[in-house]
């Protein structure tokens, strides 16, 4: 620095600060100071923020006091974020320099710092007018507005214009937006605005500086340089297709048998590469100070920093990505800068500059993406001049590794892909000529001058801008256009433009490019409940007809609507997986040229010498090193090629289903699939009649077709250069992505409003509006949005050039196709569909038979690389395959022989067969069959295995040749020629018609050795004929099988999973909430029933009903004083809630260390008189009393209070949830001395002695907060039911009510923590559950499928109507009774319900005396009426002094009800009260004993 440049004062601080400039600050202050418009460009870090504002800081420091108001320093920022991190910094050159300039005695008046968001306060604003700050630090957005309003008069002022990470605004539309504005900010002040722009990461320099400059020159500052940063790609496992397990395994244990084991509390650990990688990122999280970890989707974001925080056992990281508030996110970046946390785990919420402080590490869980976005994140580390930024890279996978490889490497030659600035926005040109006019009017020459200055616009034709202008004021190219309001007025006579009345609150209300985007409801049917949401852009490239994936449960697409997709189940089928397109940007073609040269390069040498050179020459570890020269050896022995930027592979193979699948397999990226996919689909779908699904991603392209017996042809695959864009647009106009940016260009266009004052019009008005407006606009291609919607698409969503350049480089062979057909999926297809199912890896908690269904989808080399094994045993169904088995073997019903005919077919598809294999495969007399047969020669008998066994004829010279067994004389020599490798066909035919099997069951069968077998089984191996690997259930070493066979057995596998995923219905619900509430269980002891105890929490129930029917069904010798020793030791209190007669009341449980998030907040308590109030207050005093001492305090307070009085109130105190118990001894005194009639609703004398009381508030002196509240709640309800949805919230009445509920179990599911399915029918909305109750629930459906046998004893469950472990009139809706016009059951203290497998049979209300009895269950099960009514006389007696006497069945006296002889012959008796049991206690009907005989 130099005193001719800088005051002294400015110099003094800099120079107490810092050593020196940097080269940025040198070199960019030459050309600040001389006033050109300027582009710094240099690393993160490098001081290139303090180089851009020093001069205006300096220069504004010399403005004498009285200079006029105003702004002159304006900085703009992309992030609001990044905004408040600026206004922080600038003050230490503020306030330093003015303390310098006072050291030196120098005048320096001190720049004031003024703020404009989004977020500023209306008095602030109104203050900014009054009193501008000289610097003013805003977003592009606040600009804009600024602009339109009375502010702008201060940025007349305005000097210098500074433009931070101008690398994420160029290329967008928000950029372009920006550049219209400064536009506009330059004819408003009273001189030439000068222009800086700061980025660390871009290129090409020159685009971007004609970006920030408009029509004037820019002086590019470039000090960019190889970054400071220590980059290392590390694997943690030599393997990746083959990881470690997590724990070994116990003997004859399998992966999924161990999630099953989930079910009895034996927790099943995650497979694949993540137990690898989680050690390694909480240890560098431990070992550092702070550390940030960056992902690509906000799902693994928030599972990421869930499992850390599981591991490490404490609040370690958190999550931090665009969907948390801005407050929240600050807040977590101030508790990283803080030491409060020790890492954040984030998406691209952190990427950009904003100053986190002294982050030590930057890990990156797989592949950025581009060098551009990793050097953001690795920036982010030692961000500060002359440090080195340390990071990590972890890859998920072995495409994922070959991506990072390639990155890391040119991240550290800064290598940067090129950005593209958008042409010709004209929704953006659109709302910005709105607010033009709306400042003043102006001609159209004047707007075209303006806008022209823009390098966006500066091949803006005079005809699209006239036709912009038309569609603002009106003129429109047919009357259909009625309803759009013009928003200009366009004098023609003048060529004037003025705005029309509401067009600046339009323009205000609806400023800024960022959309709109939402999530569409996902219905069960049109008008169906909801069952969940799908991100728009997921919608958008998504058509009916699609399967998706939500929670658990895959749903089919039927229509997509203005606001909903419809859907219905499509259990067990493989869905997409909801994504966001933010959350996967895809790769630039530099990248994807880059990582095919890289490809090409590693395929020229050997895999050893590929390993070395890796790690001599790239930033991979040993183990990364490893890997991929393994991943490209094994595609290059595979398929005999390698896709580069060179050649790329069309590879063909049946998945394992056996549909026919083509790999389009190029590095070019999703910009380039994404349109050859839209084409593929116009040419093959709907113009060749190919019925198939295509799906794209970074590194090509899948299509699938069905049940396809000719595939198409290499010419089908590229289409025409010429014609290719027409294809596309073709296709492009009816999906709903082009439906999407309609909408967004329309509403930011300003002909779609999506707010007015005071309202915000929904997204799905906004849809059904642009849904109109699209209907009416198509027929006019040339109409301004649709133009813009096709521009939009094309070149930004799209790459087209880049693929029409592929398509040109492919016809004419500079670009070679390789066209190749493969047994399975190569390592590269394997990994292309890694991206569709690689979820499989991390949903960890799905349930066992989604898991068990998409798995079966999968190539076996995929489900190795996921699950780091590729043992089919644990998913296969040993009865599938019992059945399958008898199929092959023609031992089925269907199979076996009828005829001699069908003998001798029989023997020529399985081959050899003895007397008595032949016997079990035949209906009838096969031995006479077989005479026939080897009478007329077309079956002989031969020696094989030391056994006698017969074979046709014809197959005689196929045993002679593969067995030497000599064939009997006199047959014809036609069957006795050469067999060429007649071993091969004899055990060819042996694997077809069996299931899997071990070599030595081979040998054995032909009497060979194993030596002999192990050969040809390697062989048919190697042709793709039979599949080695652990397939039989049970089984202890690796099995052969054919490959049919083995997609025969996924498929059956996988229709029967179908069946077991789809959702069960209510009766199954029925039969499995007793069994998750461990109602009859016969577990004894204090375990159990504090089990027993956390479903029941919060629950209000009778003490009564507690104390002798529920807790006693849950734990076998339950006792009272068992609940004594649990409040005794601190673990459990209960809290009244309400009285139910003289000697009963309401009382839920609580465990201690849950009752402060679960007790419902109190509000204000009157209490009812004096002596109440005086209670309280003595509770409140002394704490916790015994009743002794309540009343000695009354007898202080208010002498001669009577005992029986001082009771009473302490009761009242209870059961309004006041006052409590430390013991339940009060409760079970309750009645028990009750010598007299008592008043209200007061209790004997004793009932309040034993246990000391307190005050219930005191148990909710919390530091709990409602979100953690609403967490506990929602978690009690998974516990108490396994399955919640709106219904069972409903029922339970919770503060927030579902919507509150909804939102947590959002954020769980987002964790990973439950599952979202369609698991029950009948339950409204949404479902939630653990996995693993799910599980449990589909077991509980084979109970009640099992509705053939009749009914029996121990069929039918008794339960207390108001149970949680009974659903109807909670969950479930109660069937029809007996009587429609009776009222229906309810669920009341007293009354009790009869079950049998899980439907309702007879409901008994209160006391017994009248019945409801169930129809449909007593109809369509045979026998339950009569057990039902046996299972009476089981009924708890609860208030009841004698039998049971029922006087009403159904609401009619019992001598006029249709049941009246079903229960008199049940031995049940009738006198003047109504029916009464007459049957010796022990004794059954003799009707009902003849009929389970005959059962």
């Amino acid at each position: 620095m130099t005193a001719s440049r800088f005051q002294a004062a400015t110099e003094r601080w800099f120079a107490d600060n810092f050593a020196a400039p940097t080269d940025v600050q040198v070199r960019g202050w030459k050309q600040i100071l001389g006033g050109q418009h300027a582009l710094l460009v240099a690393p993160t870090g490098s001081g290139k923020t303090l180089a851009a504002f020093l001069a205006g800081i300096d220069r504004l420091g010399r403005l004498p006091d009285d200079a006029e108001p105003g702004v002159r320093l304006l900085y703009v920022s992309p992030l609001k974020a990044l905004v408040y991190d600026i206004e922080r910094n600038l003050r230490a050159p503020l306030v330093g320099i003015t303390r310098s300039a006072e050291q030196l005695d120098q005048p320096f008046r001190q720049p004031s710092v003024a703020i404009r968001t989004g977020d500023t306060p209306q008095r602030e604003r109104q203050r900014q007018i009054k009193e501008p700050g000289d610097i003013l630090v805003t977003t592009p957005e606040s600009l804009f507005l600024m602009l339109g309003s009375k502010v702008a008069e201060t940025l007349a002022t305005v000097e210098t214009v500074i433009i931070d990470e101008i690398h994420a605004l160029a290329p967008s539309k928000r950029g372009a937006h920006l550049a219209l504005s400064l536009e506009r900010l330059d004819g408003l002040a009273t001189q030439p605005v000068q222009r800086i722009g700061l980025s660390a990461t871009v290129r090409p320099l020159d685009s971007v500086a004609r970006y920030l400059g408009g029509d004037r020159a820019v002086e590019i500052v470039d000090c960019s340089r190889a970054p400071a940063i220590d980059l290392e790609v590390r694997v943690p496992v030599p393997d990746m297709e083959a990881p470690p397990s997590p724990s070994p395994p116990p003997a004859g244990g399998s992966i999924l048998g161990q999630l099953y084991s989930r079910e009895v509390g034996t927790p099943q650990g995650e497979r694949g590469i993540w137990p690898s990688i989680y050690p390694q990122l909480l240890e560098a999280v431990r070992t550092h100070r702070s550390s940030i970890i960056f992902v690509n989707s906000r799902g693994l974001c928030e599972r990421l920093a869930h499992k850390l925080n599981e591991l490490a056992d404490e609040e370690l990281v958190k999550a931090h990505h665009g969907s948390i508030s801005h407050a929240r996110r600050a807040e977590i970046e101030e508790g990283l800068k803080s030491g409060a946390i020790r890492g954040i785990v984030a998406t691209s919420s952190l990427e950009l500059g904003i100053d986190m402080g002294a982050v030590d590490l930057v890990m990156l869980v797989e592949s950025p993406g581009s060098v551009a976005r990793g050097l953001q994140r690795v920036g982010r580390a030692g961000h500060g001049v002359g440090e080195i930024s340390s990071g990590h890279l972890y890859p998920k996978f072995r495409g994922d590794l070959l991506e990072s490889a390639v990155v890391a490497s040119r991240m550290l030659d800064a290598e940067l892909e090129a950005i593209a600035v958008p042409a010709n926005p004209l929704d953006v040109l659109a709302q910005q000529i709105v607010a033009m006019c709306c400042q003043a009017p102006l001609t159209v020459d004047e707007i075209e001058r303006v806008v022209r200055r823009a390098w966006s616009f500066r091949e803006l034709s005079r005809g699209l801008l006239e036709a912009v202008l038309d569609m603002l004021s009106g003129h429109y190219p047919s009357t259909d256009f009625a309803d759009l309001k013009p928003l200009l007025s366009w004098n023609r006579a003048n060529d004037t433009l003025s705005p029309r009345r509401g067009a600046a609150m339009v323009t205000r209300m609806n400023a800024g490019t960022i959309p709109d985007r939402g999530a569409y409801g996902v219905h069960l049917g049109e008008d169906g409940p909801r069952v969940g949401e799908l991100d728009e852009e997921m919608v958008f490239e998504t058509r009916a007809g699609d399967n998706i994936t939500l929670g658990a449960s895959t749903w089919r697409v039927e229509a997509i609507t203005r606001d909903r997709v419809v859907v219905t189940p499509a259990p067990g089928e493989p869905g997409r997986l909801p994504f966001w397109r933010g959350d996967g940007p895809g790769r630039p073609i530099e990248l994807g040229r880059a990582l095919g040269a890289f490809v090409r390069t590693l395929g020229g040498m050997s895999e050893a010498k590929a390993e070395a050179w890796l790690v001599d020459n790239t930033p991979l570890d040993v183990l990364a090193a490893r890997n991929l020269a393994a991943y490209v050896s094994e595609q290059q022995r595979e398929t005999g090629t390698l896709p580069t930027d060179r050649q790329i592979t069309v590879e063909r193979f049946r998945d394992e289903l056996g549909d026919w699948r083509i790999c389009i397999l190029t590095p070019f990226g999703a910009r380039v699939h994404a349109p050859w996919s839209m084409a593929l689909q116009r040419l093959l779908a709907e113009e060749s009649g190919y019925e198939m699904q295509v799906m794209y991603t970074d590194d090509g392209i899948v299509l699938r077709f069905a049940d396809a017996d000719e595939l198409p042809s290499l010419d089908y695959l590229v289409p025409d250069p010429d014609s290719v864009e027409d294809l596309i647009m073709e296709q492009l106009a009816g999906t709903s992505l082009f439906a999407g940016l309609f909408r967004e260009n329309a509403v930011r266009s300003l002909i779609l409003r999506r707010r007015r004052p005071g309202q915000r019009a929904p997204l799905w008005a906004q849809r059904l509006k642009a849904q109109n407006l699209l209907a009416t606009v198509q027929k006019y291609p040339s109409f301004p949005i649709v133009m813009e919607t096709y521009r939009h698409a094309m070149a930004d969503v799209f790459d087209l050039p880049a693929f029409k350049t592929l398509l040109k480089d492919l016809k004419s062979r500079s670009i070679r196709i390789d066209d190749v057909e493969t047994r399975s999926a190569s390592p590269f297809a394997r990994s292309l569909v890694f991206a569709y199912v690689a979820a499989y890896l991390y949903e960890q908690d799905a349930p066992l038979a989604e898991r068990k269904a998409q798995a079966l989808t999968l190539d076996r080399g995929l489900l190795a690389e996921l699950l780091g094994q590729g043992e089919l045993r644990d998913l296969i169904d040993p009865a599938v395959l019992a059945e399958l088995e008898e199929d092959l073997g023609f031992l089925s019903e269907d199979y076996r022989a009828r005829d001699a005919d069908d003998l001798h077919d029989l023997l020529r598809r399985l081959g050899d067969l003895r007397s008595d294999e032949l016997h079990a495969r035949s209906d009838g007399d096969s031995a006479a069959w077989l005479r026939l047969l080897l009478d007329e020669r077309r079956v002989v008998e031969i020696p094989c295995a030391d056994e006698r066994r017969y074979i046709t004829a014809d197959d005689a010279g196929l045993y002679r040749n593969s067995l030497g067994i000599a064939p009997p004389a006199g047959l014809p020599d036609s069957f006795l020629e050469p067999v060429d490798d007649a071993l091969t066909a004899l055990i060819r035919r042996y694997a077809r018609h069996r299931g899997p099997f071990l070599t030595s069951a081979a040998a054995a069968r032909f009497g060979l050795r194993r030596g002999q077998v192990l050969p040809v089984l390697e062989t048919l191996v190697t042709a793709g004929e039979l599949v080695h690997g652990e397939i039989r259930p049970g089984g202890a070493e690796p099995d052969w099988c054919d490959a049919e066979v083995l997609r025969r057995l996924k498929r059956r596998n996988i229709a029967k999973l179908r069946d077991e995923v789809a959702a069960v219905d209510g009766r199954t619900l029925a039969l499995f909430l007793p069994d998750w509430h461990g109602i009859g269980d016969e577990r004894t002891g204090l375990g159990p029933l504090r089990e027993a105890i956390a479903k029941l929490q919060g629950l209000p129930l009778s003490w009564a009903l507690l104390n002798t029917t529920i807790l006693p069904s849950r734990v076998a010798g339950y006792r009272a004083d068992m609940l004594d020793t649990l409040a005794a030791s601190g673990e459990l209190v209960w809290v009244g809630a309400g009285a139910n007669g003289k000697s009963d009341g309401r009382i839920a449980l609580y465990l201690r260390d849950q009752v402060r998030d679960l007790l419902p907040r109190s509000e204000a308590y009157e209490p009812p008189s004096p002596l109440h109030d005086a209670i309280l207050d003595c509770l409140d005093d002394s704490g916790a009393s015994f009743r002794m001492e309540i009343g000695d305090w009354i007898e202080e307070t208010l002498p001669g209070t009577a005992d029986r009085d001082i009771d009473r109130a302490i009761w009242d105190l209870v059961w309004d949830g006041q006052v409590s118990n430390d013991t339940f001894a009060p409760l079970q005194n309750l009645g028990r001395s009750s010598g007299r009639r008592r008043q209200s609703r007061l209790a004997p004398v004793q009932a309040s002695a034993g246990g000391r009381w307190a005050l219930v508030r005191r148990l909710t002196r919390r530091t709990s907060n409602a979100t953690r509240e609403a967490v506990a709640r929602a978690r009690l309800l998974l516990d108490r039911y396994g399955v919640v949805s709106r219904a069972a919230a409903a029922h339970e009445n919770l503060p927030g009510g579902w919507s509150t509920l909804y939102k947590v179990y959002r954020e769980l599911e987002e964790q990973g923590q439950v599952r979202r399915g369609y698991f029950v029918e009948g339950l409204s909305g949404a479902q939630f559950a653990y996995a693993g109750a799910v599980d449990r629930l589909r077991g509980a459906r084979d109970e009640a499928e099992d509705r053939d046998k009749p009914v029996a004893a121990d069929d039918v469950r008794i339960l207390a109507a108001n149970d949680p472990a009974n659903p109807y009139g909670a969950q479930l809706d109660w069937p029809d009774t007996g009587n429609p016009d009776l009222a229906q059951p309810r669920r009341v203290n007293g009354a009790w319900l009869l079950l049998v497998r899980g439907s309702p049979a007879l409901y008994a209300a209160r006391n017994g005396r009248a019945l409801a009895s169930f129809p449909s269950t007593l109809s369509r099960l045979e026998g339950a009426l009569d057990e039902a009514i046996d299972a009476l006389r089981r009924l708890p007696k609860g208030n009841r002094k004698s039998l049971l006497v029922i006087e009403k069945i159904d609401g009619v006296n019992v001598l006029e009800s249709p049941l009246l002889e079903a229960f008199r012959a049940a031995d049940f008796g009738i006198d003047y009260r109504g029916l009464i049991d007459v049957r010796p206690p022990g004794q059954r009907p003799a009707a009902r004993l003849e009929r389970h005989a005959r059962g």
